[in-house]
This record gives C-alpha cells, structure tokens and sequence, in this order.
C-alpha cells in the first residue's frame, strides 16, 4: 500500500509514555508475537463483522463508515499477558472536532474487549487565528489540539464532499497497549458524527481504516 507508507511510524507521545511505564515499573519484554496484520491489499474480511471494501486514493481500505460500528474478533491467541493493537486510521472530510453545536462534536472510539481505550474526537476544518475547531486526540475528550495534530499525514484528498482538495483525509496511526490474557480479542470501532446542517451527511464526513496490527506481548 505504497500511498500509506509513512504507516510505519510510531506517534513520539506513545514511545515517551511506553518508556515511562516500562522503566518505572522495571518491566521487560520477554517475547511479542504478531498474531495479525491486514492491510486489506487481499480483500480478507475473515473475522470481521460489518466489514466491508473500497477504493481510496488507489489503495483498498476498510470502510467508508458512518455513524457505525465495526468489530474484528480473533481467536487463538497465543498464551500472553498483553495486547498492542495499532489501527491506521482514515478521516475523509469535514470532521468538525470538538465543538458542540450542529457539526459535532464528532466522536471516534476504540474498544478492545469491551474496554475502551480510546473515545476521542478529530478536526479536519483550517484553523485560523479568529476561527479554529479543535480536537480532543491525542487524548481522550475533552482536550483541546489544534485540527490534524499527531497526524502522520494530512496532505490527502476527501473522500466525497473535498475529493477534488487535498488536505481533506487525515491519516492518524493509534496504537494501545493494555493487559490482556484471554485466548481472544474483540476489537470494536466506531463514531458518532453529527452533521445537522448537511444534506448529505455521509457525504460530509466519514472514516475508513488503511491497516490493523495485532501483537501478543509477554512482560516480565
């Protein structure tokens, strides 16, 4: 999937706060398996509920979604005591971040065995000096970051309402690492977007998923 090479790097805010916890707690890595990866390049759904495929920017992602929920059960984990789940994750349009009125906040979230690590909201809107819609990632909401912030990119095209602009996807790569020993997981996504001033709200905003990562960790 060469339009999301820069996949591959990881959000300098997760390193700092893995090595505070792993130093502070004097906590080794014995072993990490990956036990899943899927960049949807092979058109493979297995162990996914309301799955689904489409083209965007010439490369084949998970999505678009709305207002939905997704999950990805996998079975047969190896025996672990941690979880690291990192998701490449998609923002077509106009996500308008975290203010509450008739275009948001618009909320995004992640679940990992009914736990959630991650209720968040996002902001593609330009912000300016006297105008500006912030956003609660990296953290949990409420926070307030200016629009696209821990993006590893944000030059591509929307996906319906700007897909004639560049600077209308957001490209986000989140990773969460939790304690974890069952012999499978349950990873759930999903958003609630609020467009009350959209004809088409589907259209205005949307998001998709470009890659999911899986590993079993054992700590010391």
């Amino acid at each position: 999937m060469s339009s999301f090479s820069t996949a591959k790097k990881t959000h300098p805010i997760f390193l700092i706060i893995l090595a505070v916890w792993c130093f502070s707690c004097e906590t080794s890595l014995l072993e990490e398996v990956k036990v899943y990866d899927n960049d949807f390049s092979q058109s493979d759904l297995l162990y996914f509920e309301k799955g689904r495929l489409f083209d965007f920017n010439g490369d084949t992602v998970l999505g678009y979604f709305h207002n939905e929920e997704i999950a990805l059960n996998l079975p047969d984990l190896p025996e672990h005591n941690t979880i690291k789940v990192t998701i490449d994750l998609l923002l077509h349009d106009s996500w308008d971040g975290n203010p509450d009125n008739v275009g948001g906040p618009d909320f995004w979230y992640m679940n990992l065995d009914g736990q959630q690590v991650l209720r968040t909201t996002f902001s593609n809107s330009p912000c300016e000096s006297t105008y500006c819609l912030y956003q609660s990632f990296p953290n949990n909401f409420p926070r307030f970051y200016e629009p696209k912030t821990g993006a590893v990119r944000s030059d591509l095209p929307g996906r319906c309402q700007y897909q004639n602009s560049n600077g209308w996807t957001s490209h986000y790569q989140i990773t969460r690492i939790i304690s974890h020993s069952a012999n499978s997981l349950a990873i759930v996504c999903g958003d609630e977007l609020k467009q009350e001033n959209a004809a088409d709200p589907v259209c205005d905003e949307s998001w998709s998923i470009a890659r999911i990562r899986v590993s079993t960790m054992t700590l010391n």
